[in-house]
């Protein structure tokens, strides 16, 4: 596991280059728009909610000793999980809305590692590469907040929270992977097909998606080259995977 997320974080060696090689900018642009109005508008949310969330958490202390601790370690709680929830939210968004334009990314890559393979492609318009990604992108959503909040609770124990910090992140980081990897997936394996490769590589996706929210904190510039590079990476390592592990399937 941990080789495989190594493995997975080094792919992003060279990606700048890659899309600059292969002339790739151009399919960004739309995502880039999408990544920086979805990022504004959970800015606002966090901003406005984070307050509140503290207030309702508080509310179920109901003595009056450790009252004003209790208030404190409330508001910043309530903070964590806006901003976590936000977070989720962002990363969902952008990858089920970029998926029509990273299509082309992915299969750009692949030609340019394997050039013509005549290997059975699912054709798939636009709008069916939209409905797919949105698809993945709530069930992953589901199942991602189902992990977090018990996660999130956690941080309510001394000394436990920080061990619940480093696996939410890992969380995070797993299902970021997830959605960059489906971008190839999605053009030769079905619904299934996709979410058991994706298991059967936890590592990769969990590599791909550590650098994918480290990059989210670096202000405005992360959210600019977040898809760009990482979309990349993810596109790199999944083409070898399923061309060494011969998961994809040949005309006869």
């Amino acid at each position: 596991m941990i080789k495989n997320i190594v493995l997975g974080i080094k792919e992003y060696t060279g990606a700048f280059a890659l899309i600059s090689q292969l002339k790739l900018w151009k399919y960004f642009i739309v995502p880039v728009l999408i990544s920086i109005l979805t990022a504004i508008l959970i800015g606002v949310e966090v901003y406005v909610l984070y307050d509140n969330v503290g207030s309702v958490i508080a509310k179920l202390w109901i003595w009056d000793w450790g009252k004003e601790g209790f208030t404190a370690i409330s508001n910043f709680v309530g903070g964590i999980i806006v901003l976590v929830i936000g977070l989720i939210l962002y990363k969902h968004i952008i990858m089920a809305f970029s998926a029509p334009f990273m299509s082309p990314v992915s299969e750009k890559i692949e030609y340019h590692y394997y050039g013509e393979t005549k290997h059975l492609h699912r054709k798939t318009s636009n709008t069916e590469q939209l409905i797919r990604g949105i698809r993945i992108n709530i069930r992953n959503l589901f199942r991602e907040l189902l992990l977090t909040f018990p996660i999130l609770l956690l941080k309510f124990i001394p000394v436990v929270n920080i061990f619940s910090t480093i696996l939410l992140f890992i969380v995070q980081a797993y299902y970021a992977g997830f959605g960059n990897m489906d971008y190839t997936l999605e053009r030769h394996l079905n619904y299934k097909e996709s979410i058991n490769f994706v298991r059967k590589n936890k590592g990769f996706a969990i590599g791909n998606g550590i650098v994918f929210m480290l990059f989210l904190l670096i202000p405005v510039i992360g959210i600019i080259i977040v898809l760009p590079l990482s979309v990349t990476a993810a596109s790199k390592k999944t083409v070898k995977l399923m061309h060494n592990k011969h998961e994809i399937v040949y005309e006869k």
